[in-house]
């Protein structure tokens, strides 16, 4: 079996697709993971607009694996030749690993948002109330049914909302219901907060006040503006570093067969918000 190493000569090719893709640190953070992993290879961000072409490029270049991020990780299952049973059973892919013969898609997600939030709470018998629709709830409403919690639903596109609530089987309202809404915990699976956009919110400070527990999947900036309204009133909160880190380190098991360096990477992350200048 051909892998991307050998059909590169002796280096390894990893991509992230999605749009937009600047604000990610996930270049810095995987190719230090690389270099320190004994790897000869470059992991490399793709703006892109066309996603079957893409995808193609993948299959041309012997792309070894892809990152997909948002707004493809639903579009893109229909683009493989395989899925892997978690992915299929949440709906979304945000990980392609090229074998030399087929492309496979996976969704580490689910356990990053799995291990950031059992890491400070339990999740059995809890209720989370998700704000979004997209690939990320797809793997956070999986994380929480995979621990035995309970799931609503909030988002902006009534179709798209709905549809998903009825797939997982949960409850789902609209935004303009969010001030009646009660759970343990909240958890934004949008973009909304992220750099530039520090100072937006997916919801009203009086609704985030009512949660013991926020978690939020935007993990750039390191706390977000719902973070921080969050900790202000006595919640705890759980950064989208911890999700980060841990779906990357998962990617890395999948393209290479080996065991990444979690907590350099981890540190890498940190170390590029002490530092803004070199997150560019």
């Amino acid at each position: 079996m051909i892998t991307g190493m050998e059909k590169n000569g002796d280096s390894m090719i990893l991509a992230l697709f999605g749009n937009p893709v600047r604000q990610s640190l996930s270049p810095r953070m995987h190719n230090r993971a690389l270099q320190l992993m004994g790897i000869q290879g470059q992991y490399v961000p793709f703006l892109v607009d066309d996603l079957s072409g893409a995808i193609g490029a993948v299959r041309a270049l012997h792309i070894r694996g892809v990152s997909v991020t948002i707004p493809f990780k639903e579009e893109v299952m229909a683009l493989l030749d395989e899925i892997d049973e978690h992915a299929g059973n949440i709906g979304s892919v945000n990980t392609v690993s090229n074998d030399g013969e087929k492309l496979k898609g996976f969704n580490t997600d689910w356990k990053g948002i799995e291990g950031a939030l059992l890491g400070k709470m339990r999740i059995r018998g809890k209720t989370f109330v998700l704000i979004g629709s997209g690939g990320t709830t797809r793997a956070a409403l999986y994380a929480v049914y995979k621990n035995g919690g309970k799931a609503v639903i909030v988002s902006r596109n009534d179709e798209k909302g709905k549809a998903l609530a009825k797939e997982f089987d949960c409850e789902w309202e609209s935004p303009d219901r969010t001030g009646q809404l009660m759970g343990d915990c909240l958890i934004n699976t949008t973009p909304v907060g992220m750099v530039p956009h520090i100072n937006r919110m997916p919801v009203s400070e009086e609704t985030v006040r009512r949660f013991s527990f926020v978690m939020d999947a935007v993990y750039n900036p390191l706390e977000t503006r719902l973070l921080q309204v969050a900790r202000a009133a006595g919640a705890v909160t759980i950064s989208g570093v911890e999700m980060f880190v841990a779906q990357g380190a998962e990617q890395l098991r999948i393209w290479t067969g080996m065991e990444p360096p979690v907590r350099s990477m981890k540190a890498v992350v940190l170390a590029a918000f002490r530092n803004p200048k070199r997150q560019r």
